[in-house]
């Protein structure tokens, strides 16, 4: 605990057709939004049958939404589907292996809250950027925490909450189920802080069992 950051370094005259066309074109934010639901329900429905801690397969075969697959991890611990506009999904930190140093060494600070490392070094890598995207419209990820090779405990919602430049990472914090069926959490909340604290704790202590 208490580890620095930086240890261890994410028009008048159109055609009527045109016009219509942008009528009828999907709004990305709705897309976003309904993938992340849907990737909260299959979460559910397989840690429901599974158990809390799920395989890294499963994971990356994820599921079909609206007849496109939606995988869920992928090489890179901050992970974007094809399927959504320019947000990521989720973020993981993989298991410790003895003998063998992980490529970011993510960690939890002194208020409990998880230190994710950026991708490289660079602030404005595309993947740092769709994290901060998160963090601005406070956007719900889901953090799968590395547990042995093969298998990761998921962690839903999560949200970036801080974003460090000079120690070239983001805070992250759990939150509860029912405010990721919003499209926007209340920043306004003077209770969130603490109850953010509080169940990220919780899950610190789940992954340590």
């Amino acid at each position: 605990h208490g580890l620095r950051c930086w240890r261890g370094s994410r028009s008048f005259g159109r055609p009527r057709r045109s016009l219509d066309k942008r009528v009828t074109e999907v709004n990305p934010e709705d897309v976003d939004h309904r993938v992340r639901l849907a990737t909260f329900a299959f979460l559910s429905e397989q840690t429901q049958i599974h158990g809390e801690v799920l395989s890294r397969k499963t994971l990356a075969e994820g599921f079909t939404f609206e007849q496109r697959r939606v995988p869920l991890i992928g090489p890179q611990g901050i992970f974007k589907p094809a399927i959504l506009p320019e947000m990521p999904l989720t973020i993981t930190t993989v298991p410790i292996v003895e003998g063998k140093k992980r490529p970011y060494e993510d960690d939890f600070g002194e208020d409990d809250l998880l230190r994710y490392r950026y991708r490289g070094i660079d602030p404005n890598h595309r993947d740092n950027v769709g994290l901060r995207r998160t963090m601005e419209r406070q956007i719900p990820l889901v953090y799968f925490y590395g547990i042995v090779p093969g298998q990761y405990m998921p962690i839903w919602p999560v949200y970036i909450v801080g974003d460090d430049a000079r120690g070239l990472c983001f805070t992250v914090a759990v939150d509860e189920p029912k405010f990721a069926e919003l499209h926007a959490q209340p920043s306004a909340d003077p209770s969130g802080e603490v109850r953010r604290s509080y169940l990220t704790r919780v899950a610190l202590q789940r992954m340590h069992q």
